[in-house]
């Protein structure tokens, strides 16, 4: 029981991070590297002490390394903007990673959406189906 309940407040400390440095970052930052990013999740060690902050970006993956750049530029500041607004007993370390999902699932639904075309266009060829 109580491993479910550390687990809980792990994932309830993790979106409250997420939600501070989306915050953060729209409003404090002022790096044109960072651009229009997106925080879309945030993984806390166990022991509080790192955390992974997926993000993904406008820009796609072509403005990555100055996306990056600039993300592990401002981490110090951002930390210490985060220990502000949170109460722990320590500050996690900030780790950003690019989350590719986004743009995997535009890839995938392009692919699908080619697919079907190429599907609805031979149906419409009038050869017949074959069995």
């Amino acid at each position: 029981m109580a491993g479910n309940r550390s687990f809980s407040r792990r994932e309830r400390v993790a979106e409250q991070i997420r939600r501070e440095l989306a915050d953060l970052i729209h409003s404090e930052l002022r790096d044109p590297r960072v651009g229009m990013i997106s925080l879309t999740e945030v993984a806390v060690s166990p022991d509080y002490a790192h955390a992974k902050v997926f993000f993904s970006s406008l820009g796609g993956s072509e403005h990555l390394d100055s996306v990056m750049a600039g993300l592990e530029h401002a981490a110090g500041f951002l930390r210490t903007e985060l220990g502000k607004r949170i109460s722990l007993h320590m500050t996690p370390q900030l780790h950003f990673v690019f989350d590719q999902s986004l743009e995997r699932g535009a890839q995938l639904s392009r692919l699908i959406s080619e697919a079907a075309a190429i599907s609805d266009h031979g149906d419409q060829s009038g050869h017949p189906e074959r069995s």
